[in-house]
């Protein structure tokens, strides 16, 4: 029955982020129709002030969204998975401080905004994930002790991003809303590395799923069914690197994406990651997007950046989380 019942959970998703897309673009301080977003999507109508505004404002933004949305989300059931912790994602264990704190750096030292940027966000977000799943496989720590691990490497990072600030006043201009997470004056030329990069690690992740199912059998149990378990594991943590950096590197440091969607797609799809991971993405992407849209439309004509309605929605959740799973499994050396 429940097999029977996923392909139309699945395309209830895709039917919901088409029609969040298409809101993204209708909606905004300058409402459109859905007749001439249409004919500018078709092409017509391009000498026309809709056109100029769907094409360079309105659809970046909805792609970037989407895009940000699917990395962050996937990024969270990578990480749930390799470190045996439900509380873990790319926000609540410093991974999008470490892209932070490098971004920044890149920045100051004038790095190319389209490259530099999104490689800088990658080495910095991996950096940081490594350095807590070493902590945790030293301290063979409870699920607590590595969000606590993951508070005190984000104040450190968040630390150097204030120095950075002081020592140069130029990038502080730019960077409130940054540290908030908006997808606020996208353009294709921004998204295009870092999407690109998003896209092929997703690929790659979903061919992963069942190497995912393996590894949450525990350790001893996967290399018994022939798993690399060491090697499969840091390729993962690679590729949660690169799907929470690169959206970092355009978005800011969005929160709780990766915490709220996997656990919502564990009630909705269970815990096989060939469905929890495709639908987690297509999930993500939506609740970025529909984050994004209420953030224009609530205090019209004055925007509210996405990742403040993402930290309201997710700080809630993630003591309720924390409340109801005291304890917890402990990451395996």
């Amino acid at each position: 029955m429940k097999s029977n019942l996923m392909p139309r959970k699945f395309l209830s998703l895709i039917l919901l982020l088409v029609l969040c897309f298409f809101a993204g673009i209708l909606l905004g301080s300058v409402p459109l129709s859905p007749q001439s977003v249409l004919r500018c999507l078709a092409g017509l109508d391009k000498n026309t002030t809709t056109y100029v505004l769907v094409h360079t404002v309105r659809l970046p933004r909805a792609v970037g969204a989407c895009v940000a949305g699917m990395g962050l989300s996937t990024a969270g059931v990578i990480l749930q998975s390799v470190m045996n912790n439900s509380l873990a994602s790319p926000n609540t264990i410093g991974v999008n401080s470490g892209a932070g704190f490098a971004v920044m750096l890149s920045l100051l030292f004038g790095s190319s905004r389209t490259l530099g940027i999104p490689i800088a966000a990658f080495v910095g977000s991996l950096a940081a994930t490594l350095t807590i799943y070493s902590l945790a496989y030293i301290a063979d720590s409870s699920r607590t002790t590595i969000i606590l691990a993951g508070v005190t490497v984000s104040s450190f990072l968040n630390a150097g991003i204030n120095t950075i600030k002081l020592l140069d006043t130029d990038i502080t201009v730019n960077l409130t809303t940054f540290m908030i997470g908006s997808l606020s004056g996208l353009t294709f030329e921004a998204l295009k590395f870092p999407a690109t990069a998003i896209l092929i690690a997703l690929f790659l992740s979903f061919l992963f799923a069942r190497s995912i199912n393996v590894l949450c059998l525990g350790d001893e149990t996967a290399r018994s069914l022939g798993l690399h378990v060491t090697v499969v594991r840091l390729f993962l943590l690679i590729l949660s690197s690169i799907l929470s950096g690169c959206a970092v590197s355009y978005a800011g440091l969005l929160s709780f994406v990766g915490l709220i969607i996997p656990h919502i797609c564990r009630q909705l799809f269970g815990n096989d990651a060939r469905y929890l991971l495709p639908c987690s993405a297509l999930l993500g992407a939506s609740f970025v997007l529909v984050c994004d849209i209420l953030g224009r439309i609530l205090f019209a004509p004055f925007e509210l950046p996405a990742g403040v309605l993402l930290s309201f929605i997710g700080g809630p959740f993630f003591l309720y989380l924390l409340f109801q799973k005291k304890g917890g499994r402990r990451v395996n050396a």
